[in-house]
């Protein structure tokens, strides 16, 4: 038994130091920004993260395979990260984090046959319900989900169109679905009209192999794609398994590169939207918000790389959690600072620093030790 004040605690009582509550302060200062704004694209995405390397920790899932086909420990991080429609990040609104089991377990039911709240893709409706309530905050605020094709799937539509308070849905198709006229999506919407002409940059990656969730990626310089855009108002059937369920009105925006260099992969996207498409230039918006998916890879990045998260050693997942939590709002800051660094280098340090923190920095870049009054 520990004793806290006149609070007397069981060990055995769930802490309050929870990753939500490490993040409380964070979020409800995002939540502020986002107030200020007319519209807030509130990006979801996953990531993995790797520890392997903690044998004696408990509490971790399996997140997949190494190349000899032993298991890799870790947790899945699922988060919401809040951008302007500049890309600045406002910051980070949730995280919530699971230990993977391993598919056999989960095989005896098929995919069908399991509740939604009980799928792994249930995160990306739990975010969007988050977003509902967070509206409910601002009603002069619009806020857009941004997700990429693993968001793609019925459940997650239908919340949206059955939810309160108005939480708009831009979501890369990864599904070819059946229209209510009997055609194919994907090639219905290739047959329309062209409506514009866009440059998209396609940024270089670096090559990397083959992992036990990723294919194998050959390296790929940097360059302008000239795409042609077009967009349509779709009905999509539900699926079989759903069949009593109304069928979806969407809008669907398409971008397909024209003339791909020799070897490599053509640039096409089809972006479903809850928001209406009434010109191209809303087609065009829907198209840089989508563009804007890439800062919470980017986050990601900072978190891992800069922060060193796959680094940690703890004895518990809990414990992981909780540190994790803290470097979210770290590697929030060093992206921003990275951002506004490059968009105004002219900034006053003391725009985003303290007086002491520059006192502390300034010591630190010249090697020096600050001397404290004695009490």
């Amino acid at each position: 038994m520990v004793t806290i004040g006149t609070v007397r605690r069981n060990q055995a009582t769930p802490s309050a130091v929870t990753p939500a509550n490490i993040l409380l302060p964070h979020r409800e200062q995002t939540i502020r920004r986002m107030k200020a704004e007319n519209t807030v694209l509130c990006v979801q995405d996953g990531t993995d993260l790797n520890y392997a390397n903690l044998t004696d920790c408990t509490g971790l899932g399996q997140i997949g395979t190494n190349q000899t086909g032993a298991s890799s420990a870790g947790l899945h991080l699922h988060s919401t990260l809040a951008l302007t429609t500049q890309g600045l990040p406002l910051g980070v609104l949730r995280a919530q984090f699971s230990a993977p089991t391993p598919k056999a377990e989960a095989a005896q039911k098929t995919s069908v046959a399991i509740p939604i709240e009980e799928k792994k893709t249930f995160c990306w409706i739990e975010s969007l319900r988050d977003c509902r309530v967070m509206k409910a905050e601002m009603p002069h605020t619009a806020i857009v989900n941004v997700m990429d094709r693993e968001a793609d799937f019925f459940e997650l539509f239908d919340e949206q169109r059955n939810q309160g308070a108005r939480v708009d849905l831009l979501v890369r198709a990864k599904h070819d679905r059946t229209t209510t006229e009997g055609n194919k999506l994907f090639e219905a919407v290739r047959q329309s009209p062209v409506k514009a002409q866009l440059e998209i940059a396609v940024p270089r990656q670096s090559a990397r192999a083959k992992k036990s969730k990723q294919k194998a990626r050959n390296k790929r310089p940097a360059r302008m794609a000239k795409v042609s855009l077009r967009y349509q108002q779709v009905e999509l059937n539900p699926p079989h398994y759903h069949k009593e369920k109304a069928p979806l009105s969407l809008w669907v925006v398409h971008v397909r590169e024209q003339r791909p260099p020799q070897g490599a992969e053509r640039l096409e996207w089809f972006l479903l939207t809850t928001l209406t498409i009434a010109s191209a230039e809303d087609a065009s918006k829907c198209v840089t918000w989508y563009k804007l998916r890439w800062r919470i890879e980017d986050w990601h990045r900072v978190l891992k790389t800069g922060c060193g998260i796959e680094n940690l050693s703890h004895k518990t997942a809990e414990r992981l959690k909780r540190a994790v939590a803290i470097n979210l709002v770290i590697a929030w800051r060093i992206m921003l600072m990275t951002l506004l660094g490059r968009k105004t280098p002219e900034l006053p340090v003391d725009t985003l620093f303290t007086d002491l923190e520059i006192k502390v920095l300034n010591a630190f870049a010249q090697k020096k030790i600050i001397s404290y009054p004695t009490l």
